[in-house]
C-alpha cells in the first residue's frame, strides 16, 4: 500500500512560487579540485584500474557499476589494441600554489567589483581547473606538465546581479572575460587564448544553482544558469518533474553551459533539444541584459533573441537565468535491446522508425566494433548458471540465427511514458526490427548500455596512463548519408594512423546516437597507441583533422551537439556562410566592443 501511494505522489507536481522559497540544487565544492581529477574525467576515485590480481576494476561509488571487475578488457587493450599494461606513464603532480605574476589591472578590477560576489581566487590550483575543457590535447598537456595560459582570477557570482557587477567592472577595466559552467567542453572553449595579453578572469557559475519557481499550470520553470543536470533533475523530481535533458555529460555540465553549445541529450525524442526546451534566456552583455520581455510560447517578433545566444559560447555574455519547458515525471521506463546481423541493416531500420515516426525516449545503434568493446566491458560472471546462459545466448544468436559477431551491430532501446502505450511502442519498433533481421537482445543489455554511457568517458584515462591517446566526436547527417559516412570516416582514420607510423592498429568505431525525420546524429570515436611516435599530438592532430574533413566531405556537420570553440573553427565559415559569419561578427561588436568576452571561440 504504501509503495501504491509512494508512485501516486510521484506524479503529483507542486508549484515553487518565485520570489518566496527558491530551492538551492546541489552542487561541487568551490574549489571543485578537491571533488573531480583535474586532469582527466569525472570524480576523483572513480575510474578504470589495474588491481593486484591484474584484472582491471572499475571504481567509482556514484556509479552502480563500481567495484565491477571486467576480465575481457584487458585481454582487448592488449591483443587487439596493442597496449601494453606494463608500461604505465607518470603524470606531472598537481601545481603547487605559487602563483604567476599579478596583472597591474587586478587591483582596479576588484575595487570596481567590490563584495558583489561570492568568492575570488588567484591560487594556482584554481586557475588551472578553469584553464581547460576536456579535448584529448587539452588533457595529454596537463598531464605532462605543459599548463598553457591560465586564467589570471577565478571569480563566483552568487546571482545575476552579481554578474551585472563584475561585467561592468571588467568592461570598465578592459579584463577578459571567459564564462565557465560544467568544464565539460570538448572544443577547447574554456581554454585562455595563449596571445591575450589582458587580464583574464574565469567567471564561474556554480554558485549560481537556484530553482527560482515552478509553474505547474504552464509546465515551465525558471533556473539558474550554473547548476548542473544530474543535480537538477534529482530536485525537479521533488516536484513531479524533469526537463528529460539528459546529454552523456549532465553529472557535469550546466544549463548555461548547454544553452550556450545548442546542447543535445540521449532523450531528446520526447523532450526536445535545448533549443526546444529554452523559451526565455537571460543575458549579461556589456551593454546591458538582453532577454525577451515575455515568456509567451511562441512569438513573431523579428529573428529569435533566444537563438541569437543559443550557440554563442560565451562570445556574446553571460548567460544567468532561463526559463525552459519542464514535463511530468514519465508513469514507466521500459528498456530492451536489439541485435542486427550487419551495421546496414540497423541504419535501414533506424531510417525506417524515423518515417514512421516512431519517438522511443533513445535508440542508439553500435557498429560491430563496438559492439565487439562492449562485450570486453562485460562484468565477470559470479556463478556458473550465469555463465551456461550466456553460452546459450551466444549459441542461439550466433548458430540458431546465424550472426556472424564479426558483422553484427547492437542497438539499445529506451522509452519512457504512459506504461501502456510505450509497450505497445516497443511491439512496433521490435516489429520493424524483425523485418530487417534484428532480434530482440533483452532489457538487461539495454539497460546495461545506458549505465556505461556514463563510465565510458573514463576510458581515456586509463588508455593514456598506458601510451595511448583516445577522442570522441559527433556530427549530424541526413539519413541517405549513414552508411557511407560511417564507413569512410572509419577508413580514413585508420588510414592516416597507418601514414604517421602508428604501430599496433588504431581503434575506429561509430555510433548513430540520434534519431530525427530526416537523418540522425553518428558519433566516431578513435584511439591508438602513440609509443615510439616522436610527437604524438601532432600526429593526434592530423588524424582528427583528416576525420572531420572526411565528415564534411561526407556531407556531415561540422557538430552536432558540442559546438564550435577554437577545435572546429576552421571549418565555420565554410559551413554557414561568409555573410552569415560578417552578421555574427556584427552581432559581437554591438554587444561587446571592446571584446570582453574574447574566449576566441567561433570566429
Amino acid at each position: 500500500m504504501a509503495s501504491r501511494l509512494e508512485a501516486i505522489q510521484k506524479h503529483v507536481i507542486r508549484d515553487l512560487k518565485p520570489g518566496t522559497n527558491e530551492v538551492r540544487v546541489d552542487s561541487f565544492p568551490q574549489n571543485r579540485q578537491t571533488a573531480l581529477k583535474w586532469n582527466g574525467w569525472g570524480f576523483k576515485g572513480a575510474g578504470f584500474e589495474l588491481n593486484e590480481s591484474g584484472v582491471i576494476t572499475f571504481q567509482g561509488e556514484q556509479y552502480d557499476f563500481g567495484g565491477t571487475e571486467l576480465p575481457a578488457l584487458r585481454q582487448w587493450m592488449e591483443e587487439e589494441r596493442g597496449i601494453d599494461l606494463s608500461k604505465m606513464q607518470g603524470t606531472v603532480p598537481f601545481p603547487s600554489d605559487a602563483t604567476r605574476p599579478i596583472p597591474d589591472s587586478q587591483h582596479a578590477f576588484l575595487q570596481a567589483v567590490g563584495d558583489d560576489h561570492g568568492g575570488i581566487s588567484h591560487a594556482m590550483d584554481d586557475r588551472v581547473f578553469h584553464s581547460h575543457g576536456h579535448t584529448c590535447q587539452e588533457i595529454y598537456a596537463l598531464r605532462n606538465g605543459d599548463l598553457g595560459r591560465v586564467p589570471d582570477l577565478v571569480i563566483w557570482p552568487r546571482h545575476h546581479d552579481d554578474v551585472v557587477k563584475i561585467v561592468q567592472a571588467a568592461n570598465a577595466c578592459d579584463v577578459v572575460i571567459i564564462p565557465f559552467g560544467g568544464g565539460t567542453s570538448v572544443t577547447g572553449a574554456v581554454q585562455c587564448p595563449e596571445k591575450e595579453t589582458r587580464m583574464i578572469v574565469s567567471l564561474d557559475t556554480s554558485k549560481m544553482n537556484r530553482i527560482l519557481w515552478i509553474n505547474s499550470q504552464n509546465m515551465t520553470a525558471r533556473i539558474e544558469a550554473g547548476v548542473t543536470g544530474q543535480a537538477l533533475e534529482r530536485k525537479l523530481a521533488e516536484f513531479g518533474v524533469c526537463t528529460g535533458h539528459t546529454p552523456d555529460s549532465y553529472e557535469f555540465s550546466t544549463l548555461g553551459g548547454w544553452i550556450a553549445t545548442r546542447a543535445s541529450g540521449m532523450k531528446k525524442n520526447i523532450y526536445g533539444n535545448i533549443e526546444d526546451m529554452v523559451i526565455q534566456v537571460r543575458l549579461v552583455t556589456t551593454r546591458g541584459v538582453m532577454e525577451m520581455s515575455q515568456e509567451a510560447p511562441r512569438m513573431s517578433a523579428g529573428p529569435s533573441v533566444n537563438e541569437m545566444v543559443m550557440g554563442s559560447e560565451g562570445t556574446l555574455g553571460v548567460i544567468t537565468e532561463a526559463t525552459v519547458k519542464i514535463a511530468k515525471l514519465p508513469e514507466a521506463s521500459l528498456y530492451n535491446s536489439i541485435a542486427f546481423p550487419t551495421f546496414k541493416q540497423g541504419i535501414d531500420c533506424m531510417n525506417e522508425i524515423a518515417l514512421r515516426r516512431l519517438r522511443p525516449a533513445s535508440i542508439r545503434l553500435m557498429d560491430n566494433e563496438q559492439f565487439v568493446f562492449g562485450r570486453a566491458l562485460k562484468p565477470a560472471e559470479a556463478s556458473m548458471f550465469g555463465r551456461i546462459m550466456d553460452s546459450l545466448k551466444t549459441f542461439y544468436v550466433t548458430k540458431v540465427k546465424g550472426f556472424d559477431p564479426k558483422n553484427m551491430a547492437v542497438a539499445t532501446l529506451l522509452l519512457e511514458g504512459n506504461a501502456q502505450a510505450i509497450k505497445k511502442e516497443e511491439a512496433e519498433i521490435l516489429g520493424i526490427a524483425y523485418k530487417y533481421g534484428g532480434i530482440a537482445g533483452g532489457e538487461e543489455n539495454g539497460r546495461r548500455g545506458y549505465l556505461l554511457t556514463f563510465v565510458i568517458a573514463y576510458l581515456r584515462d586509463i588508455a593514456m596512463d598506458y601510451q595511448a591517446v583516445a577522442e570522441s566526436f559527433e556530427t549530424s547527417i541526413p539519413h541517405s548519408c549513414v552508411e557511407n559516412l560511417c564507413r569512410n570516416v572509419k577508413d580514413r582514420i585508420l588510414d592516416v594512423c597507418r601514414e604517421e607510423g602508428v604501430k599496433h592498429e588504431p581503434y575506429a568505431s561509430s555510433r548513430v546516437t540520434q534519431l530525427y525525420d530526416t537523418g540522425v546524429c553518428v558519433y566516431f570515436y578513435f584511439g591508438f597507441v602513440y609509443e615510439g611516435l616522436p610527437d604524438p599530438m601532432a600526429t593526434f592532430h592530423r588524424v582528427e583533422v583528416a576525420a572531420r574533413e572526411e565528415v564534411l566531405a561526407n556531407g556531415g556537420s561540422i557538430s552536432h551537439h558540442h559546438g564550435v570553440g577554437k577545435v572546429r573553427k576552421k571549418w565555420f565559415e565554410g559551413t554557414v556562410s561568409t555573410p552569415a559569419v560578417k552578421a555574427i561578427q556584427g552581432v559581437k561588436s554591438a554587444l561587446d566592443p571592446n571584446n570582453i568576452f574574447a574566449s576566441g571561440n567561433l570566429t
